[in-house]
């Protein structure tokens, strides 16, 4: 029998060596940018950010608020929409569903509480009145948000995804992303996950299948490259 195909692959090569590779010699065309983007920041939220509060915090590149910050504001400037999520559930946790059932700690979860210090964004996060703000509760910031609404409404195209974690709710907004038909990048520098295999695995996939994953520098060069929004802010 000729093998055309592929058995899986077991080469002993690490996460982060795999993403080196892939992203040193692309195989597939990029989507690219269009011509109006949003930026989508996920779950910038002291549980997942202070790693100095709550051991479900995870830090990976130690500037990344910064430069979300800066495509933020570059985005606002330019007249694109700037959104954040963050999650939070009811006192019964029904909201939750399912998918608050494997645990039950302080630490779980389904146990972050509306307006506690946990579901409050970082307070390094430089949020502007003008910005959506959603809470989601599950991994996606599509799942039952007015998101596709407001990408619909400002004639979007293209979707920036930041935030954490890289394997999770970051890597379910970009295939949600992709899967209602906008260009999607990721911005390494921007998202963030608990181990690095975690992440340059997601991020590797990502590269190959849903997304353009891009050093930040990229995104803040084409903002830079793009007019500056009229008088009066985003149309």
């Amino acid at each position: 029998m000729d093998i055309i195909g592929t058995r899986m692959v077991s080469d002993g090569k690490t996460a982060r060596q795999i993403f080196e590779e892939v992203m040193a010699n692309p195989a597939r065309s990029k989507f690219g940018f269009g011509e109006k983007l949003a930026i989508v920041n996920i779950d910038f939220q002291n549980a997942y950010t202070r790693i100095d509060r709550y051991k479900t915090a995870y830090e990976t590149d130690p500037r990344q608020i910064e430069y979300v910050n800066r495509i933020s504001a570059l985005a606002r400037a330019k007249g694109m929409p700037v959104v954040w999520t963050h999650v939070a559930y009811a006192e019964d946790a029904s909201d939750a569903g399912v998918w608050g059932t494997r645990t039950n700690t302080p630490d779980s979860l389904q146990n972050i509480k509306y307006d506690s210090d946990r579901h409050a964004f970082d307070e390094r996060c430089d949020i502007q009145p003008g910005d959506m703000v959603n809470t989601k509760r599950m991994p996606s910031p599509f799942f039952e948000t007015p998101l596709q609404s407001l990408l619909v409404w400002h004639k979007v195209d293209t979707v920036v995804i930041t935030g954490g974690s890289t394997s999770g709710c970051v890597r379910a907004g970009a295939v949600d992303s992709l899967s209602r038909g906008y260009r999607t990048i990721v911005p390494i520098e921007c998202c963030a996950d608990k181990h690095e295999s975690y992440h340059f695995a997601n991020l590797t996939d990502l590269q190959l299948k849903y997304a353009d994953v891009e050093p930040v520098q990229t995104v803040i060069d084409w903002l830079e490259s793009r007019p500056d929004a009229p008088t009066g802010g985003a149309e």
